[in-house]
């Protein structure tokens, strides 16, 4: 299966992870964060962005292979994991 995304064909059958999370600045410094991190620490942190992230390093293997989606809000992020989510049902 082949999902067509903004950043271009990602092939849905070599996914080993695929997770949203969010970006956050924390005093300087970028990590990516779970949805739930965000909702208990969003007072404490500044909000990059929100990602949708396709992961199909395989097991073991120390090279990262990913395609990373970025959105500016929650619901637009969600809105593409729906969007996803009709190729899995």
């Amino acid at each position: 299966m082949i999902y067509k995304s903004k950043e271009g064909d990602i092939e849905l059958e070599k996914l080993t992870r695929l997770y949203p999370a969010v970006v956050v600045d924390m005093q300087g410094e970028t990590a990516e964060m779970s949805l739930e991190w965000m909702d208990l620490y969003a007072d404490k942190v500044k909000l990059v962005h929100y990602v949708l992230v396709f992961d199909s390093t395989p097991i073991g293997e120390d090279i990262r292979v990913r395609t990373v989606l970025t959105f500016d809000t929650k619901d637009a992020l969600i809105e593409e994991m729906n969007e996803v989510a009709k190729y899995f049902n």
